[in-house]
């Protein structure tokens, strides 16, 4: 690494994209209340915020791609404060979603070049540990802003932790124009970065991305009911077990970049992601009893962050000269894979079936998860045998 200094401003842009995209699922039965709503409604606000990342990593990729990557990410965390912004003044259901839908446009191609910058200013053979840093910000969310977050919105009111979101995104842009090195454009035709997704195997991976990240959403997404309904915590205790699980996603995410360095991201995903299916089923077990709830939250919630930089690494290379695009688009899959989790884990609860429903739902989807990772490998396997015999 060049100077991991450098790397500051796309941790705290991942901090403010963190503190938005996690700090719903603190806050959902809030805002369910104030606004009249059931709280699988209220989970819409998550999956409207994973749309406006799916419709704008791609987009906003496309319509920025010539500029210098500091200008880029400057304007992209500019529109994410207008969002974050937006959401603060929220009066009802349908605004709500419109401005979670808005707020999540920029997150997708924020990742998507970060990671790209991240990579170009790695010493090689430590790319992922730098991409692992930009990453850290979602962590760092996770351990200190969203429980913030959590406790003022449940003590005070939901609308405040979205004020303090902006008041980060707005210094993020200033740490980006003062502090991430100038770096040039890439130039190249908008039809040639797309080019490498006239290939199948991009699309296996953000399949592979969808799955793993959709199994956490449905866990995830219903976690406050799980704690207090099921396990039988207090309302105050949930500001503490959500730093727990904001730990375990710090250790994962560095778990995830140094085991990546070390293997194939290929490998490193498939063995985490098996892992992360067996915690699953786990967890409807063990959330009947506090200090096993404890251990799951923390490792669960490392197994499903030490998948960001594998699975980011595998899509930067099996795209090369559209990496910018294809890192972009993999946000596109993880935010996908949130709105589907967040979704389909809703289903068995508005059916009734209680809050440890969904991470069936969850370890249904990791599974099919593993299986594209599967079949990645035996078309890996079946490309290099026949060009042993055709070479």
């Amino acid at each position: 690494m060049k100077s991991k200094l450098v790397l500051v401003p796309l941790t705290l842009g991942g901090l403010a994209i963190g503190m938005t995209e996690f700090v719903m699922m603190g806050i959902l039965p809030d805002i369910a209340q104030a606004m009249h709503i059931s709280i699988p409604t209220a989970g819409h606000f998550i999956s409207a915020y994973a749309l406006g990342v799916v419709v704008g990593a791609p987009l906003l990729v496309a319509l920025t791609g010539k500029l210098p990557p500091k200008q880029i990410l400057a304007l992209l965390m500019g529109l994410f404060a207008i969002g974050n912004g937006l959401s603060v003044l929220a009066p009802s259901y349908e605004i709500m979603l419109l401005t979670r839908f808005i707020s999540g446009l920029p997150h997708g191609a924020f990742f998507g070049v970060g990671a790209v910058v991240a990579g170009r200013l790695a010493t090689p053979g430590k790319e992922a540990q730098a991409v692992s840093i930009m990453f850290a910000g979602l962590t760092i969310a996770n351990i200190i802003g969203v429980p913030i977050g959590t406790y003022l919105g449940h003590n005070f009111s939901w609308r405040i932790p979205f004020i303090i979101i902006v008041l980060v995104a707005l210094f993020t842009v200033w740490s980006v124009r003062q502090w991430l090195p100038d770096l040039p454009a890439k130039v190249t035709r908008l039809q040639d970065e797309f080019h490498a997704f006239t290939k199948l195997e991009p699309w296996m991976i953000i399949g592979i991305t969808i799955l793993g990240n959709g199994g956490f959403f449905a866990w995830f997404s219903y976690i406050v009911p799980l704690f207090t309904d099921v396990t039988g915590f207090s309302n105050t205790a949930v500001t503490f077990l959500m730093v727990l699980a904001g730990v375990g996603m710090a250790l994962g995410n560095l778990l995830g970049g140094w085991l990546t360095d070390r293997m194939s991201p290929l490998r490193a995903t498939s063995w985490l992601l098996m892992a992360m299916a067996v915690a699953l089923l786990i967890i409807p077990v063990a959330a009947h009893y506090q200090i096993p709830t404890l251990l799951m939250t923390m490792l669960t919630g490392a197994l499903a962050f030490s998948t960001a930089a594998p699975i980011q690494m595998l899509m930067i290379r099996a795209a090369k000269g559209s990496e910018m695009l294809a890192s972009s688009l993999s946000q596109s899959g993880f935010n996908t894979g949130n709105a589907l989790g967040a979704y389909l884990g809703g289903l068995p609860i508005a059916a009734g079936l209680g809050y440890t429903s969904p991470e069936f739902v969850g370890a249904a989807l990791v599974a099919g998860g593993i299986l594209c990772c599967v079949a990645l490998v035996a078309r890996r396997r079946n490309k290099v045998k026949l060009e042993l015999v055709t070479g």
